[in-house]
């Protein structure tokens, strides 16, 4: 190994500045960066260079830093609930990347797809009816959908009690529609789901009247006028 190839490069990529070396730069031999950042190859030194000397690149210089990452690891990883994949493979093609843009497909392959919410729930009412609302109840929020992508986002607030097939980590690439929350609270469902980068797609709700037949014991009969049905689908693409 040659000492230029360990030589320090300062670069401006769109604005944003970084700190790397010519071996991570010219790590994948057949990227557009190799060829430029070659130590044999003369055109790195018709680079345009900002007020300070470094090497201006322009291009996103915000997902420029994912690219380093994969330089000089070989593998990618994204903060939870990350958005930029479709720009990240453009700058993956600019510079020739095939084998990180092969590496994010895969990624997106396991990691977009579907997760519905749905829950069954009423009012609480007081003695004087419509005046005297108390609370939502809940009675349970269920879980459908991939069961490698409902771990992934409700992790130990998933209860898989229920799912006769669960394995706790065999055949993460099957559905089921049998899962449900630890806890009643819908918006920390819908919070957990909006950090991980879904997006609700539809939804829909039902009710229903008081019933003819006479109510099971313990159950009210202004609260049961109230009773709903709800579903959410959320989508990560």
């Amino acid at each position: 190994m040659s000492a230029d190839n360990d030589e320090i490069i300062e670069l401006n990529v769109g604005g944003v500045h970084y700190t790397t070396t010519r071996k991570t730069l010219t790590s994948d031999k057949n990227s557009r960066l190799a060829e430029l950042f070659d130590e044999n190859n003369q055109s790195s030194s018709s680079f345009m260079k900002d007020a300070k000397g470094r090497y201006f690149i322009d291009r996103d210089g915000d997902t420029f830093r994912f690219i380093l990452d994969y330089l000089r690891d070989d593998v990618i990883q994204f903060p939870d609930g990350f958005r930029g994949k479709r720009r990240l493979i453009k700058e993956a093609e600019h510079f020739k990347l095939d084998n990180m843009i092969k590496s994010m497909q895969t990624i997106s392959d396991s990691h977009n797809g579907c997760i519905t919410i749905g829950y069954r729930g009423s009012f609480g009412f007081g003695k004087d009816g419509l005046a005297d609302v108390k609370f939502r109840k809940l009675s349970r929020i269920l879980i459908c959908g991939r069961v490698s992508l409902c771990r992934d986002v409700f992790g130990d607030t998933l209860n898989e009690s229920r799912d006769p097939h669960s394995d706790h980590g065999g055949n993460t690439s099957r559905y089921t529609s049998r899962f449900f929350l630890k806890h009643c609270f819908i918006e920390q469902a819908f919070d957990m789901l909006h950090e991980q980068g879904f997006r609700l797609a539809g939804c829909c709700g039902s009710g229903t009247s008081a019933p003819a037949a006479e109510l099971k014991p313990g159950i009210d009969a202004e609260e049961s006028r109230w009773s709903h049905y709800n579903e959410f689908v959320f989508v990560r693409d």
